[in-house]
């Protein structure tokens, strides 16, 4: 057992669920991403100021960050990658959220947040691969 461990026998434990964990958090949090984008597109109908937060998102986003926070306790390395991809994505988060209160407030159709799918999928790819990493690892070690 690692001594610097945060939870001891229970990291030991939970290694490999934590990796899908995340997974299934990321993937929630994409479900939600679009379901707040289609939110604000029938609040920008109301004016700019009607334009919220979307709560399940805002939660999604918290868990995700925990649980990149969290992995980075058990796995030092592949941790602290997770949680700079986790912590771009959030805050490319709160940037899209304003603005598509500018484009509100302009008038404009509101766009589709780009920025943050293509870091959800940055994200996505990098604990997909962390996690299902046993899938290639025969594959992997014949080659290298």
């Amino acid at each position: 057992m690692d001594p610097s461990s945060m939870f001891g026998p229970i990291d030991a434990l939970t290694k490999i669920q934590v990796e899908f964990l995340i997974l299934g958090l990321v993937i929630v949090n994409m479900v939600t991403r679009i379901l707040a984008h289609r939110t604000h597109v029938s609040q920008a109908r109301d004016g700019a100021d009607a334009i919220t937060r979307y709560v399940p998102h805002e939660l999604a986003n918290v868990l995700l960050i925990l649980g990149a926070f969290y992995y980075l306790t058990i796995e030092h390395h592949g941790g602290m990658i997770l949680s700079m991809l986790v912590l771009g994505t959030f805050l490319t988060d709160f940037f899209e959220f304003e603005a598509r209160k500018v484009e509100a407030r302009r008038e404009k159709p509101l766009d589709k947040p780009k920025a943050a799918v293509v870091g959800s999928l940055f994200v996505l790819s990098y604990i997909a691969y962390q996690s299902l990493f046993y899938l290639v690892e025969p594959l992997w070690n014949g080659v290298v």
